[in-house]
């Protein structure tokens, strides 16, 4: 396989990943994490969904690593998928916590991830599973609608003039 990230490839990746019928997926994820936290998370739509994917991919710099993630995603395989777990977990992991940005979204994004793998079961090939898992945590990292990401911290420390 050769990979080459040009400007129009990041474009594809950028279409292909605007297109994934994600936002269900982040609803539910957010359901299951609000009944194991015990709090209640705002659902997404597929247009805040396809809103935020242009956010991610309209800064270059991250537009490039997101779409070699999915790029690689996209076309791993292995048959029974068992002895490839660990390559496209890491992948996944990655895209996620890349997608949400920097800590601490990146580590609560790669802990969702794992949460939001045990969510899907598709068919075809293994890196398919864990590209949706990876853009659901990661979106749904960014995207509003937890109530700590929606308040000022009662840790910031107030500069004195």
């Amino acid at each position: 396989m050769h990979l080459d990230l040009t400007p129009e490839r990041v474009r594809e990746e950028y279409e292909f990943v605007r297109e994934r019928p994600i936002a269900p997926l982040i609803t539910e994820v957010r359901r299951s994490l609000g009944e194991a936290f015990d709090t209640e998370v705002a659902p997404v739509t597929g247009e805040q969904y396809r809103e935020e994917v242009a956010v991610v991919f309209a800064d270059g710099d991250r537009a490039v690593n997101v779409a070699a993630f999915v790029a690689l995603l996209r076309a791993i395989d292995v048959p029974g998928d068992y002895p490839g777990f660990v390559v496209d977990e890491f992948l996944g992991r990655e895209l996620a916590a890349t997608i949400a940005g920097g800590q601490p979204l990146a580590l609560l994004a790669e802990a969702t991830f794992h949460y939001a793998d045990i969510h899907v079961h598709g068919e075809g090939r293994a890196g398919l599973d864990d590209l949706d898992a990876a853009l659901a945590a990661g979106f749904q990292t960014r995207l509003p609608g937890w109530r700590w990401t929606e308040r000022e911290s009662p840790f910031a420390v107030r500069r004195r003039e």
